[in-house]
């Protein structure tokens, strides 16, 4: 695993990695289409950059979520079986979104509470990334294996 920095957020004396610290791992890029965009397209875009959602903005700000999930949904629940229509028609417009200062066990109580598999990450209104369960889980791998090694260091004098 290898040793990396600690995050500043505490809880007592357990430290846990927040959402500032994936964006600064795995990047801040995301992928965002306008509601105007055809279904079909924003599909392709997604398959394309291997991901799961796409983010909704319109006019620069953040108005919704198109996920593989929604997509399924629109075609098996509310009977459309066209990829004629736009993202507006098939996205979510409540979207549930974290700050940079979110812990990953906040985003995973969310997530599981809220059955949603993507949080956009939003810092005084501006979108500064997103995070997928992915994301979280690895994440939360990686820190219980970071403790484990720790704790075996202190346990073995190394």
């Amino acid at each position: 695993t290898g040793s990396r920095p600690f995050q500043p957020l505490t809880d007592g004396n357990l430290v846990m990695t927040t959402v500032k610290y994936i964006l600064r791992t795995k990047g801040s890029v995301t992928l965002s289409a306008d509601p105007s965009l055809p279904v079909r397209e924003a599909l392709k875009r997604m398959m394309d950059n291997n991901v799961g959602s796409l983010l909704v903005i319109h006019d620069g700000q953040l108005v919704g979520l198109f996920t593989e999930r929604d997509f399924a949904r629109a075609v098996a629940v509310k009977g459309k079986t066209s990829l004629g229509g736009v993202l507006g028609d098939m996205m979510v417009g409540d979207v549930l979104y974290v700050s940079p200062d979110t812990t990953i066990e906040e985003c995973m109580a969310l997530m599981t509470e809220k059955r949603t598999r993507h949080l956009p990450v939003l810092e005084n209104e501006e979108l500064v990334g997103i995070v997928s369960i992915g994301d979280i889980v690895k994440q939360l791998i990686e820190d219980k294996e970071f403790m484990i090694e720790q704790l075996e260091r202190y346990i073995t004098g190394r």
